[in-house]
């Protein structure tokens, strides 16, 4: 599997950039997942559910399944974070991997900027970062997309992995 990230610090358009790259990347053909890393607690569960019931009395993993979708939860516990690495091999194969944060981890990445924000660029300091997608001009020694480009920015991740 190719993986691609999209980094940038909070209220950079991340998330927005990466919904409009799934939808422009799988309508050309593509099998695209997603990994999103979060820095606090999540729960896509919800109080009083079967499954939230079975997490709660200590299941280790809740497999919830339909006939149109499948989650497994697994409960950490007193266990570590796992790496993106780790996290990567549990996934389906597919075309591509899209990466959402990690912006420590050591893959090919483009940030995502927004002026308004004023935070400061990564990518200066980073070499793993390939590309800026940014709502301002920038001056750098990769290349800058408007960011909301979608396609060149969707064009450029493919080429990058060989897709």
């Amino acid at each position: 599997m190719k993986i691609y990230g999209v980094t940038g610090w909070k209220n950079a358009g991340k998330t927005g950039l990466m919904e409009r790259l799934v939808t422009e990347i799988t309508a050309r053909g593509f099998s695209v997942s997603t990994v999103k890393h979060a820095h606090h607690s999540f729960d896509v569960d919800h109080p009083g559910r079967d499954s939230y019931r079975h997490r709660e009395a200590g299941a280790r993993e809740v497999l919830l399944s339909s006939r149109n979708r499948v989650a497994l939860m697994q409960e950490l516990r007193d266990q570590d974070e796992p790496s993106l690495d780790d996290l990567l091999k549990r996934l389906s194969p597919v075309d591509l991997v899209l990466i959402e944060g990690y912006k420590r981890d050591r893959h090919p990445k483009v940030e995502a900027h927004r002026q308004e924000p004023g935070n400061p660029l990564i990518a200066p300091d980073d070499p793993t970062i390939r590309a800026v997608a940014s709502d301002t001009p920038l001056e750098l020694d990769r290349p800058v997309f408007d960011l909301n480009d979608t396609k060149a920015i969707a064009d450029f991740i493919l080429g990058e992995v060989g897709l």
